[in-house]
């Protein structure tokens, strides 16, 4: 068998395996969710004259998240040289339905310019060994931010600077902007899809309640920073104030709603993530129906009570042992 084709069949294997493990249920709501966003979203890009080269932008940088962090580049690094070229190929392939949806709009340089740059992906390092080999400077964040610090550091750090020019760009219109928090709201996701070691978790805890308290106002008061200069650019163009804090207000109640996401499925990552892409998926595709208000306040008590559970399970099994080894260790240094 072709390496080539080795290794397609072991990934299709192993999504394969991990669907499984996210489960039926989730799965029959997620992937309908999913996918009418996605091509909402692509069908409202592509159909704009400017739009849709945020497309290609777009599909490069949740790309560059997925690559960098891949857990199984290490291994195919010292068992297949030249792995990037299969690692090219499985990335023109899930970047090929995009390009189809492009072209089906006669948008044939942005489709061009998707599967073009979707391969060059495969050569970015690791985002752990790309930390291991140089000095990073001083973080802008407080260590206790210790999502956003790792988060910018593994990519969205540049993804901030790139998703502003465009916005800057298209700012005469509101879906420049509107796709700069959406782009941002992808970086949100990889930045709290991560779960953090349990000893971090419980260094940092007094009480569940406390904790998840602290996370929530952390994490929403640097998102509303960060998505100030986006939401100015809302403002001063033909959406004005009204339209702006309508927005700002939803684009932070999704990002209050991740966090409480991954407390709630903590620390399983591919349960946290899927989780959060369903509620995402949800809260775009239902937003202005009647029903709304009251799905988002059932959304907001189970996740708060999920949280607060989990975190009491994990506190409560592992905390005073994780905790006083963490101590024992820090005094012998």
């Amino acid at each position: 068998m072709p390496p080539l084709h080795a290794y397609l069949n072991l990934r299709r294997r192993l999504l394969g395996r991990q669907l499984r493990e996210v489960g039926w249920l989730r799965l029959v709501v997620l992937v309908p969710m999913l996918l009418l966003v996605v091509v909402r979203s692509l069908v409202i890009s592509a159909g704009h004259p400017l739009g849709q080269w945020a497309v290609p932008v777009a599909v490069v940088l949740l790309l560059t998240s997925i690559h960098r962090q891949r857990a199984d580049l290490r291994f195919l690094a010292t068992s297949a040289p030249g792995y990037q070229r299969w690692l090219a190929v499985e990335y023109v392939l899930w970047a090929l339905p995009v390009a189809v949806v492009l072209i089906f709009f006669k948008d044939g340089g942005a489709a061009t310019l998707t599967l073009g740059l979707a391969p060059w992906m495969a050569w970015l390092p690791a985002a752990r060994e790309a930390q291991s080999t140089r000095q990073h400077g001083r973080s802008p964040f407080r260590s206790e931010a210790f999502e956003w610090v790792s988060g910018l550091r593994a990519g969205g750090g540049w993804a901030w600077p790139l998703l502003l020019v465009g916005a800057m760009w298209q700012h005469e219109t509101p879906l420049g902007p509107v796709l700069a928090l959406g782009g941002w709201l992808l970086v949100m996701l990889g930045v709290y899809g991560v779960p953090e070691p349990t000893t971090m978790l419980v260094l940092a805890a007094r009480s569940p309640r406390k904790f998840l308290g602290r996370r929530l106002l952390l994490g929403l008061g640097l998102a509303a920073l960060t998505a100030a200069p986006f939401l100015w650019l809302l403002a001063v163009g033909p959406a004005g104030a009204g339209g702006t804090v309508a927005v700002g207000l939803f684009w932070l109640g999704l990002v209050g709603l991740i966090i409480l996401t991954k407390y709630a499925f903590y620390p399983n990552a591919l349960h946290i993530r899927t989780t959060q892409a369903l509620v995402v998926g949800v809260a775009l595709t239902s937003a202005g129906n009647p029903v709304y208000p009251v799905l988002l306040l059932v959304a907001v008590g189970g996740l708060s009570w999920q949280s607060q559970r989990r975190l009491r399970t994990v506190l409560g099994n592992n905390g005073l042992n994780i905790k006083n080894e963490a101590l024992k260790q820090s005094l012998n240094f």
